[in-house]
């Protein structure tokens, strides 16, 4: 598929959750992570959302959160994922960071260069990727 959200995970459906006007999904990715997504129920309906169902999730790179340590707080955003910074494009204003996930998907995520340097990010470090579920999208084959 082709789009402009650089962040496209291809996983099965593990569990779905209807509400009366949401929905939940649990996407498992090849590598045992899970991704949370919060669409309509309308939009679970449309497009069939089920168990063992194949789907792609979409985020958007400024919608991804870089975290190096929590300081001993929790977040409320359902998808933390762990991982290592792998690149790092800097721009004039803000830089593409790279982040290799343990099953080999990667997730790009574009911070000011003033976060980069607040945290300090640089190539082989560990990070977590931050996001909520309603920042993803689904998509399934026709």
């Amino acid at each position: 598929m082709k789009a402009s959200a650089r962040n496209q995970f291809t996983g099965t459906v593990t569990e779905v959750r209807i509400g009366v006007v949401n929905a939940e999904v649990h996407i498992g990715l090849k590598g045992g992570e899970t991704i949370v997504a919060a669409i309509t129920r309308e939009s679970a309906e449309t497009l069939a959302i089920k168990t063992d169902l194949e789907v792609i999730a979409l985020v958007k790179a400024p919608q991804i959160i870089i975290i190096t340590d929590f300081g001993g707080y929790r977040l409320s955003a359902r998808n933390q994922l762990q991982g290592m910074v792998t690149q790092l494009k800097s721009g004039a204003v803000s830089t593409e960071v790279v982040i290799a996930l343990k099953g080999g998907e990667q997730v790009a995520a574009t911070v000011t260069n003033d976060s980069v340097e607040a945290l300090g990010l640089r190539q082989g470090q560990q990070a977590t990727v931050v996001f909520k579920a309603a920042a993803v999208i689904l998509a399934v084959a026709d």
